[in-house]
């Protein structure tokens, strides 16, 4: 599968673009790193792949086919979306978990049962969070790796993560940083990740971007 962009620029009202004439094209399995100064636009550039937010002008292709013409619910499952400062829904951590098999397009898929939750919790450094806890009262930290969980539960074929490591401690960070690799590496999925950190995934080789007006591949 194959996840195009092609010139893609993003402007807010007559203001100067944020960025311009963006190209980038990611297969399955790839794994792309975006860095660029604050306020380049890198969290709204991963909004548009999956409709979160439209570009100004550009195309974006799933597949050959342009994003517009699927189904929104259903492109937002194949191409998972988690942000720096995930947002979770009102009620408990098992709730948060399975959202998406309450929507349609969610309905066909296996509903996860409390074990394999709580597997992906110990996976993640969580075992100390219960599913029946309010999801509300967890820590940035926490959140990010419940919205994490949540969005691969979803089965992704490409997940664009901003910064998905920017509130958790070291051992924690290692441990989200190596299960992005054998997702890229074990299930193919292609890999768009924001970050500001020294990062450099070990098991895989990515490719280095910098959004600063336009996007440039950098070397390693």
């Amino acid at each position: 599968m194959r996840l195009e962009i092609r010139n893609l620029s993003l402007r807010y009202g007559t203001k100067k673009p944020l960025f311009q004439r963006v190209e980038l094209t990611v297969d399955s399995g790839d794994f792309v790193l975006i860095h660029g100064p604050s306020g380049s636009g890198k969290s709204s550039f991963l909004r548009l792949p999956n409709r979160l937010q439209e570009p100004s002008s550009g195309n974006i292709l799933l597949d050959g086919e342009p994003v517009t013409r699927h189904n929104v619910t259903e492109l937002r499952r194949m191409v998972g979306y988690v942000q720096q400062t995930p947002a979770m829904a009102g009620g408990n951590v098992r709730t948060n978990l399975t959202m998406s098999f309450t929507f349609k397009s969610g309905r066909e898929r296996p509903f996860p049962d409390d074990d394999r939750l709580r597997v992906l919790l110990n996976d993640f450094l969580l075992q100390d969070v219960n599913l029946d806890d309010d999801a509300e009262t967890l820590s940035v930290g926490q959140k990010q790796r419940i919205a994490l969980i949540r969005t691969l539960l979803s089965e992704p074929r490409f997940l664009l993560c901003d910064e998905p490591t920017s509130a958790l401690d070291p051992e924690s960070r290692s441990v989200v940083e190596a299960w992005l690799e054998r997702l890229a590496l074990e299930q193919n999925i292609g890999i768009v990740q924001v970050t500001h950190l020294d990062f450099t995934p070990v098991r895989v080789s990515a490719r280095r971007y910098r959004l600063d007006g336009g996007l440039q591949e950098v070397s390693a």
